[in-house]
């Protein structure tokens, strides 16, 4: 199955080189460009692309704007949004993050990892990489005593793992094999998960897991 792709970015030589990078692959095709964030929103909502790689700094509707508009709480048919970001301004991908999207790339990143951030978000498995998460979903946890929301049944160990594995950026293969459990057996985790939590995807389970506080003893983990 082709992975169809939308580029939103103002600098048409990243956006021509993502397309070089993307297209190479032969399993994505991307199907449209977008120059500003408002095109952005126009071409997704026409195209219904699989995957939409979002710049976080753009003229007129920033990332925050067009993810919100994209994959927000209000949306009924949320696409896909991978937010890039230079990382300086954390932010705006706090903003982004809360607007619905389901993953994150540095700008620097190497283009394998904008590939497997497209397939990733594809796949539902959303790649927040270890060394973005620490940094950046830190910063959402409060400094007063949690606020987050109650889950709505109790979580059950297994499942608290698997929140907190979350929260530092594996993948589901990856906390497949640290809990010596399967592929499918993660996914049923994470989908009691968002349904005890109140959200849509594994990114909000990560903020939720910082907000919450329940990462204040595990940062130190692996």
């Amino acid at each position: 199955m082709t992975i169809r792709v939308l580029l939103a970015d103002d600098q048409a030589m990243i956006r021509s080189g993502l397309r070089l990078i993307l297209e190479d692959q032969d399993d994505i095709t991307v199907v449209g460009e977008a120059a500003d964030g408002a095109e952005a929103v126009q071409l997704a909502r026409r195209l219904r692309p699989d995957v939409c790689l979002v710049d976080i700094r753009m003229p007129g509707l920033d990332g925050i704007d067009v993810t919100r508009a994209l994959s927000g709480p209000a949306v009924a048919e949320p696409l896909r949004v991978v937010v890039v970001t230079t990382f300086d301004l954390d932010e705006y991908v706090h903003g982004a993050l809360r607007a619905g999207a389901v993953g994150f790339v540095l700008k620097g990143a190497a283009p394998a990892l904008r590939v497997e951030a497209v397939r990733a978000a594809h796949a539902g498995d959303a790649l927040i990489s270890p060394a973005i998460t620490l940094r950046l979903l830190r910063g959402l946890a409060p400094t007063r005593p949690a606020t987050a929301a109650r889950p709505a049944q109790p979580l059950s160990a297994r499942e608290t793992e698997v929140i907190r594995s979350i929260a530092r950026g594996r993948t589901n293969q990856e906390i497949a094999a640290a809990l010596f459990i399967t592929v499918s057996t993660v996914k049923s985790h994470l989908t009691a998960i968002q349904n005890k939590l109140g959200v849509r995807n594994r990114v909000e389970i990560a903020a939720w897991a910082w907000e919450s506080r329940l990462m204040d003893s595990a940062v130190g983990g692996a």
